[in-house]
């Protein structure tokens, strides 16, 4: 019962973090300059998340330059570089990573 008071706490804490940002800032009210740096933040948010999953193992090495998910991701990078599309990108690096993975 204990875990389940933490995790609806937890996600309480969460949502009202979340929906304060939502009711405090004000768009219309932010200069021109912040909302252009704004629009960078997922863009380095999605490395900060994706990085580690690929090029680290579980014990926290870096893996070799050999590894599936090293040669998916180039693969990804690859498609995501010429097709312009997030949806093409992702399912080309899943593709490539479980085809290596089967065939080798």
């Amino acid at each position: 019962m204990n875990i389940w008071v933490s995790i609806i706490v937890a996600g309480i804490i969460n949502y009202l973090t979340r929906l304060g940002s939502i009711l405090i800032i004000n768009p219309n009210r932010m200069g021109k300059k912040t909302k252009q740096l704004l629009t960078y933040v997922p863009s380095a948010v999605f490395p900060a998340i994706i990085f580690p999953a690929v090029f680290l193992n579980n014990s926290g090495l870096f893996v070799e330059y050999n590894d599936p998910k090293v040669i998916a991701f180039i693969i990804a990078i690859i498609i995501g570089f010429f097709s312009k599309n997030i949806i093409s990108t992702i399912l080309s690096g899943l593709i490539s990573y479980w085809i290596i993975i089967f065939l080798l």
